[in-house]
C-alpha cells in the first residue's frame, strides 16, 4: 500500500471549524464517555463478582457491556483529544487500524445482540428446560461465536481498504475513520468497491436480522397461549432488548446499507451507534433491573467496609 499511495495522513474536520463549539462538544462527549465507562464498567464488575447473577441473561449482559466499552473507546477518546489540537491528524495506518477495531467490536455487538434474542426466546418459550438448553458452556460458545464473527467481518471490511491506493484529498468531513468516508481519498472505482463493502457488511446484518426475526417470531407465537399477566411480563422482558437493537441497528443500517455516498447527517447518525447506544444500554438493560441494583448496593457496601478497614 505504501508504494501506491500518496496519502500518508488523514485530517478530520470534526463537527465544527469553530474552536469554541468544538471544545464545548468535546466537553460534552467527555462527560458522556466517562458515564459510559463508569456505567458499563460497574455492570461488568457487579455481574462477575455477584454469585446471585449467574444466569445466562446476566452473562450476556456483562459481555455486552464489555463490548460497548471497547467499541466506544475506538472513537470517543480521539474525538475528545482532537479539540485541543490545531490539526486533527491521524496516520493512514492508524486510520485503517481504527476501521478494523470499529468493525470488529461493532460486528461482535450485532452478533451478541442476536445471541441474546435467542436466549430470551428460550427463556420465554421453554422456561422449564431453560437451564438444560442454555448451560454456561453454550452461552460461552455463543459469545465466542460473536467475537469470531466480528473478527471475520472486520477482516473482510479492512482487507478491501488495504488493497486501495490513496491519492487524495486527505481531508475527511468526519470525526473518525470509516469505510465510506475513506472512499473519497481512494484512487479506485468507488461504485465497485462500494458494492463489495455493502456485500461484506450486509452479510452480517442479514444473518443477524434473520436471527432476530426468527427469535421474536417464536416469542410472539408462544404468547398466544399465555395469560395476560404472562404476556405482559414476557413483553416487558423483550422491550429492553428491542430498544437496544433499534438504537443500534437503525443508525447502522442508514450508514452502511446504502450506496457508498457520504451525507452531512452521517456524523450525527454515527453519534447514535458509537456514543448514545453504549451510554443508554446500562440504563435500558441493567439499572432498571431490581436484581442488578441490589447486587450493586451490596458491592458498594462491601467497598465501603473495606475502605473503613
Amino acid at each position: 500500500m505504501a508504494t501506491t499511495s500518496n496519502v500518508t495522513e488523514i485530517i478530520f474536520l470534526g463537527f465544527s471549524q469553530n474552536q469554541d463549539v468544538q471544545k464545548f462538544l468535546s466537553a460534552l462527549f467527555l462527560i458522556m464517555y466517562l458515564a459510559i465507562v463508569l456505567g458499563n464498567g460497574l455492570i461488568v464488575v457487579t455481574i462477575t463478582t455477584s454469585k446471585g447473577l449467574s444466569s445466562p441473561m446476566y452473562f450476556f449482559l456483562s459481555s455486552l457491556s464489555f463490548v460497548e466499552l471497547c467499541y466506544c473507546s475506538v472513537t470517543a477518546p480521539r474525538l475528545i483529544l482532537d479539540s485541543f489540537m490545531e490539526r486533527r491528524v491521524i496516520s493512514l495506518k492508524g486510520c485503517l487500524t481504527q476501521i478494523f477495531f470499529l468493525h470488529f467490536f461493532g460486528g461482535t455487538e450485532i452478533l451478541l445482540l442476536t445471541g441474546m434474542a435467542y436466549d430470551r426466546s428460550v427463556a420465554i418459550c421453554k422456561p422449564l428446560h431453560y437451564t438444560v438448553i442454555m448451560p454456561r458452556r453454550v452461552c460461552g460458545l455463543l459469545v465466542g461465536a460473536a467475537w469470531g464473527g466480528g473478527l471475520l467481518h472486520s477482516v473482510g471490511q479492512t482487507s478491501l481498504m488495504f488493497q486501495l491506493p490513496f491519492c487524495g484529498p486527505k481531508v475527511l468531513d468526519h470525526y473518525f475513520c470509516d469505510v465510506h468516508p475513506m472512499l473519497k481519498p481512494a484512487c479506485a472505482d468507488p461504485f465497485r468497491i462500494g458494492l463489495l463493502i455493502i456485500a461484506s457488511g450486509g452479510s452480517i446484518s442479514v444473518v443477524s436480522f434473520a436471527g432476530l426475526l426468527a427469535s421474536y417470531g417464536v416469542i410472539l407465537r408462544s404468547l398466544r397461549t399465555r395469560s395476560s399477566g404472562g404476556r405482559r411480563k414476557a413483553l416487558s422482558t423483550c422491550a429492553s432488548h428491542v430498544a437496544v437493537v433499534a438504537l443500534f441497528f437503525i443508525p447502522c443500517s442508514f450508514v452502511y446499507m446504502r450506496p457508498c455516498v457520504t451525507l452531512p447527517a452521517d456524523k450525527i447518525v454515527a453519534v447514535f451507534y458509537t456514543v448514545a447506544t453504549p451510554l443508554l444500554n446500562p440504563v435500558i438493560y441493567s439499572f432498571r433491573n431490581m436484581e442488578v441494583k441490589n447486587a450493586m448496593r451490596r458491592l458498594m457496601g462491601r467497598k465501603a467496609i473495606w475502605a473503613e478497614k
